[in-house]
């Protein structure tokens, strides 16, 4: 098999004393700055050799002994065109950015092809990106729903990528959220331990009795009673898609303006008033991590979009 010649390559044996572990698990842990999905895509492409044959699968266990050498290919040109958009970047260096994403932007182009989404207005704003974290998601290393605000950081670098997978992937980030939901909560804080997958019936949603749901953890407390509603301070443990709505939905209580699990689309303020929500009151707050190359804790906030503290204040 032969590489392009300005192709990155890792030469690794493994240690005396190395337990039995699978081959994509010991090079995610092995200090190389990649991330494990990237691993696994570099396994089934022929790229990782284990002895000299690169046909080891990643569940391949290795032994004390054994030599592995990665190829990593330069990455294929995005060919995702940038977008100038105004971004509200909360903080900014040559490995990171962190941005305050607005409702109504999707994260990065899925099925449908988006042309304009935080992605394309990275790619404007970062000059560096291409090829970061894969051709279509350069620098994403998680994501917010497209109705959902709120804080995001995004790599600019292979290095900090892995770094920052690797915290999301392990717990070490601390995310919080503030959630609009129905009704009154009956107790000032709770804890939701309900696994999530896909929906046994309906493909676009999430649910907590999938038949291969995985582990989910929301711990929640109210910040305010409402008429008719809470304001919910929202901590996640996990990182599932639609953890948030799909818990507080299972427990009674789903986030306002969110149609596809339940959520109100109008509410009536104390006066009488019909008011309209035009997406799901969900608000990424806080986000904290440690910074893949200083190693300091940080920490930033979002402040509540106007029409969260529009409904906020219509519904006090």
């Amino acid at each position: 098999m032969t590489h392009p010649e300005n192709a990155l390559s890792y030469d690794i044996e493994v240690p005396e004393g190395q337990k039995p572990e699978r081959l994509d698990l010991f090079l995610a842990h092995s200090g190389i700055e990649l991330t494990r999905s990237q691993i696994r895509r570099l396994i089934k492409a022929g790229n990782v050799q284990v002895e000299g044959r690169p046909d080891a699968a990643a569940s391949f266990k290795v032994r004390p002994g054994n030599r592995i050498v990665v190829t990593v290919p330069p990455p294929r040109p995005c060919e995702l065109q940038p977008v100038e958009l105004d971004l509200e970047v909360l903080y900014e260096d040559s490995h990171l950015i962190v941005l305050n994403k607005p409702a109504g932007l999707v994260v990065h182009p899925g099925a449908g092809k988006e042309t304009v989404t935080l992605v394309h207005g990275l790619l404007h704003h970062c000059k560096d990106l291409s090829g970061i974290g894969g051709e279509e998601r350069p620098g994403i290393v998680h994501r917010l729903d497209r109705d959902t605000s709120g804080v995001m950081v995004a790599a600019k670098d292979n290095a900090a990528h892995a770094a920052l997978s690797a915290q999301f992937r392990e717990g070490k980030i601390k995310k919080v959220y503030k959630a609009l939901v129905e009704g009154r909560m009956g107790t000032a804080k709770g804890f939701i331990d309900l696994p999530i997958g896909r929906h046994p019936f309906n493909r676009k949603k999430m649910s907590t009795i999938s038949r291969c749901g995985r582990q989910a953890q929301t711990r929640w407390e109210v910040e305010q009673e409402l008429s008719g509603a809470s304001l919910l301070s929202v901590r996640i443990f996990t990182g599932r898609t639609h953890q948030i709505r799909v818990h507080l939905a299972s427990a009674g209580h789903p986030v306002l303006g969110d149609a596809l699990y339940g959520g109100k689309k109008t509410v009536k303020s104390p006066s009488g008033e019909m008011l309209t929500i035009d997406r799901q009151m969900l608000h990424a707050f806080s986000l904290a991590f440690f910074h893949p190359v200083k190693k300091e804790k940080m920490q930033f906030h979002a402040p509540i979009p106007r029409d969260m503290a529009d409904l906020i204040r219509a519904l006090s």
